[in-house]
């Protein structure tokens, strides 16, 4: 299950995510905004898809506002959740080969939406490493956390 979630920065390009998902056969929840409300708050929606995420095992989950930074920086405060801000090929699979991470933050401004689809796929499609060393990284942030 994918968790999807953005402010009105985010929101066209939110919808060309789920239109995205839909060809895919990717099932998703959208946690908001349902509208596109200059006024909203990129936190509200993001730390609701971390929630969910941190909840289920094995989901991932899908924040977009405008620059993506804070959209991360609300994910990750959800123990659980290893967000990163997604921006290129390199850090799209770095972020999933080597730190498991189980939500992309997107920029929706600034980057064609095309590029910013491209990047989405390519993040799903990237599986962890399991290399011990990531592994090893990822238990020490997690004993952190607790």
């Amino acid at each position: 299950m994918i968790y999807l979630g953005s402010d009105h920065a985010g929101f066209a390009l939110k919808r060309k995510v789920e239109a995205l998902l839909l060809g895919k056969g990717i099932a998703f929840m959208d946690y908001g905004a349902l509208t596109c409300d200059k006024e909203d708050d990129y936190p509200d929606f993001c730390i609701l898809v971390a929630k969910a995420v941190a909840r289920h095992a094995g989901s991932k989950g899908i924040v977009i506002g405008g620059s993506g930074i804070g959209e991360a920086i609300a994910a990750n405060k959800v123990k659980g959740v290893r967000a990163a801000v997604v921006y290129d090929d390199f850090t799209a699979t770095k972020s999933r080969q080597h730190n498991d991470a189980n939500v992309i933050a997107l920029r929706a401004r600034g980057v064609p939406a095309a590029k910013s689809l491209r990047l989405l796929t390519l993040w799903l499609r990237t599986p962890f490493s399991k290399a011990t060393r990531h592994k090893r990284r990822i238990a020490k942030i997690s004993r952190y956390e607790r």
